[in-house]
């Protein structure tokens, strides 16, 4: 599980984050949703080691609040940043191939061919393209090779900031299938950061809003997307069509 506890974040004097607390159950899909400025991806960048920050998170009871991102990724906790960012100058096989760099050092382990076939089993476009480079794909195939790049370390936890962003209404249901895929037949525990509260409420287990870097509301996540106070800020006229 991974718990948040009295989350403060700070870019320099500016406090993005302000008392956060939170906690992510195993096996869950839990989203973050807020408007754009709500310290949404602030948050990601806690969890992965990434931002200035006072107060304590816990990855299955271990406190992570000082390691470095690399130490972090080694726990078991990817991040799929928000702009996917994957290395526009290397293949498809080869930003596959970078996301196994936080096993170094562990004994035992199988030869990622096997991560491999699992991500171009979910993502066959990835398969199709293994030898493309990066910067030559659409924008929904850089986010499957972003998350496919993710998956290639074997994580615990999945964090996703804004995966729908720039992507064709299609390809996003497409995509979000995806990931619901995965969290089922892996058990993978997801931390969603979406803008489109709509989507993210509809497929998570749990859910968080953020409001100028607090937390305004949270709980069960069909129930959010019920309550009026949540409908008004952020679902309007789509809530009827769900």
């Amino acid at each position: 599980m991974l718990k948040i506890k009295n989350l403060h974040a700070y870019y320099g004097a500016i406090e993005a984050l302000s008392g956060i607390d939170m906690a992510i159950e195993d096996g869950k899909i839990c989203c973050l949703i807020g408007s754009n400025g709500a310290g949404k991806t602030t948050l990601a960048r806690s969890v992965s080691g990434m931002s200035k920050i006072t107060g304590q998170i816990e990855w299955n009871g271990t406190d992570i609040s000082r390691l470095t991102p690399y130490k972090i990724a080694k726990m078991g906790i990817s991040h799929v940043p928000e702009g996917r960012h994957i290395f526009p100058g290397l293949t498809v096989k080869e930003n596959l191939e970078v996301g196994t760099i936080s096993w170094h050092g562990f004994f035992g382990r199988k030869p990622y061919q096997e991560e491999q076939e699992m991500v171009y089993h979910l993502f066959p476009r990835l398969k199709e393209r293994e030898t493309q480079m990066g910067w030559s794909l659409s924008g929904g195939e850089q986010q499957m090779l972003a998350i496919g790049r993710a998956l290639m370390s074997h994580p615990n936890i999945l964090i996703l900031d804004e995966p729908s962003m720039g992507l064709a209404p299609l390809v996003i249901e497409e995509l979000f299938h995806k990931i619901v895929e995965i969290n089922k037949t892996q058990y993978l525990t997801i931390l969603l950061i979406e803008q489109n509260a709509n989507l993210a409420l509809g497929m998570s287990d749990y859910a968080y809003v953020l409001e100028h870097g607090k937390v305004s509301f949270h709980g069960n996540a069909s129930k959010l997307k019920a309550d009026d106070r949540i409908v008004a800020a952020y679902l309007g006229k789509f809530a009827k069509k769900s």
